[in-house]
């Protein structure tokens, strides 16, 4: 497996909708996923999407880590890959969540999220996955299918002062 190299904030590859992918199961499809499940653990990241190491192809890979877990709906997971998929959301209610990104490296900010989304779409062996997700699970799907549409998180922010450095916010948290 080979670690990809991260697109950054300012690439166009981030700011265009990706392409549908025409067949799950190719190996070319396959060995991406693995390089991306590798690349998102290496970089210590929550979920990557095709994008952001460079193709323009609609898959993501995402996991919940076990700190990181927001209880019995929200149950770890291993690193998983949704290939084509969609989402909606589940309900109006909506909540601010703190968000990074590995495309902006450094920084985070409060993000409006859907607190329940429905996603669908297949997994690398061309089979239909679907379910609905709350909690962490929720933010990282709406997250990273985000960057499958053009979108990075500051682009979602109502509020630019609620973004700020890790060490910065670390040290005086964010205005609220």
């Amino acid at each position: 497996m080979t670690l990809l190299k991260i697109a950054r904030m300012g690439h166009p590859v981030l700011l265009r909708r990706a392409d549908d992918v025409p067949d799950p199961t190719a190996p070319e499809i396959g060995r991406l996923i693995d390089d991306m499940i590798e690349t998102m653990e290496d970089a210590r990241g929550a979920g990557l999407a095709a994008p952001q190491v460079h193709v323009s192809q609609r898959l993501f890979v995402y996991r919940v880590p076990a700190e990181r877990s927001a209880g019995e709906d929200d149950p770890p997971r291993e690193a998983s890959v949704l290939i084509n998929p969609v989402l909606r959301p589940v309900g109006d209610e909506m909540v601010l969540r703190p968000e990074g990104c590995l495309s902006i490296p450094g920084l985070r900010g409060m993000v409006p999220r859907h607190v329940r989304v429905a996603y669908s779409g297949v997994d690398r062996a061309g089979q239909p996955v679907q379910g609905v997700a709350t909690g962490f699970l929720a933010n990282v799907l709406q997250h990273e299918y985000d960057h499958l549409e053009g979108i990075l998180y500051p682009m979602r922010m109502k509020d630019l002062g609620q973004m700020g450095f890790d060490e910065e916010i670390g040290r005086y948290g964010v205005r609220g």
